[in-house]
């Protein structure tokens, strides 16, 4: 059985491309931000388990309260059947001594689409946590990618291209906007649509100011956050508005996602002199010609439910972002 399931994954490269196949393939099941780990349960309460754990299921930042960046079911191989086989992510572990090639695969569309499969072989399992060691950041944004892929297509399959429209007379490119949202403000450099619903607020918020030599500090990013929040975002009464939380401290990383690259700065917005806050993420990058700095941000106000998949779903909509010469709206 370990020989056959091995041959089979080794062969999913293979069968798992081509439109006409993926054509024939169901949808995937499952919920938003849930993984199967296929894996023997002495395992999974062992320690290669323990190392999934800490990996997929580590505390999400940027939350107010604990929750984890997946929610993880666990599946024996015995018991993988076919109702697991179509599910949206699986992380499937071959323990076998006598394995001829070990490692880690990134698969997708095996058994349903858009699915993601990752494959993780090793002789034992201490040589498996060791795979995840060396590759669990790879494992892990291997994951986020998918999760964050299907909030597109949903988009784009749900879109409403006005929005987009109008942003783009404004900056030269625009987010994709599902259904729901609305452009709630439009001025020469600022622009926010949001989807607020009773008890959820997803935004986007998109804003320009000049660049000058080394726009892309933290200290810089958050100043110019603070002044285009003051002057744009008003809070619910007089003299409140939207602003950068200290606590915890906002923090940046510089990432490049398909060609574009940007500094992305993840914090904790609140309302100045009055109670509201929630989770921010921002990405910041130069305009076409250079001259500006664009900033498309994402924020959520959810304080009623958990707000992982909020967040995910509208932090998705920032990578949507296509220059106007690049969009290929009809």
């Amino acid at each position: 059985m370990k020989k056959f399931l091995g041959f089979l994954f080794a062969a999913i490269t293979l069968l798992s491309c081509g439109n006409r196949r993926e054509a024939l393939l169901p949808n995937v099941s499952g919920k938003a931000g849930e993984v199967i780990v296929v894996m023997k349960k002495a395992d999974w309460e062992g320690s290669l388990g323990g190392a999934v754990r800490d990996l997929l299921a580590a505390d999400c930042p940027w939350l107010p309260l604990r929750e984890p960046l997946y929610s993880l079911v666990n599946i024996a191989p015995a018991d993988f059947s076919n109702l697991f086989r179509v599910h949206r992510n699986i992380v499937w572990f071959d323990i076998d001594p006598q394995a001829v090639e070990t490692g880690v695969k990134y698969l997708k569309d095996r058994w349903a689409t858009p699915q993601c499969i990752v494959s993780v072989a090793a002789h034992t399992p201490d040589e498996a946590v060791g795979m995840l060691g060396e590759s669990g950041k790879v494992i892990s944004a291997y994951l986020e990618q998918a999760e964050r892929d299907r909030v597109i297509s949903n988009t784009l399959h749900y879109e409403d291209r006005t929005i987009a429209t109008q942003v783009r007379e404004i900056f030269g490119g625009s987010p994709h906007f599902p259904t729901g949202y609305v452009l709630k403000k439009k001025t020469a450099d600022f622009a926010w649509i949001a989807d607020e619903k009773q008890y959820t607020n997803q935004g986007i918020l998109i804003y320009s100011y000049p660049a000058d030599s080394n726009p892309f500090t933290l200290e810089k990013i958050v100043s110019h956050r603070n002044g285009a929040l003051k002057a744009n975002v008003p809070g619910m009464f007089e003299n409140t508005w939207m602003t950068t939380g200290d606590y915890p401290a906002p923090y940046i990383e510089y990432l490049k996602y398909r060609g574009r690259e940007f500094a992305q700065v993840r914090g904790w917005w609140e309302v100045e002199n009055d109670y509201m806050a929630g989770p921010f993420v921002s990405h910041s990058f130069y305009s076409r010609d250079g001259k500006n700095v664009i900033v498309a941000e994402a924020f959520l106000y959810a304080p009623k439910y958990d707000k992982r998949q909020y967040l995910r779903q509208v932090e998705s909509l920032l990578y949507s972002w296509e220059w106007m010469q690049e969009n290929k709206e009809k």
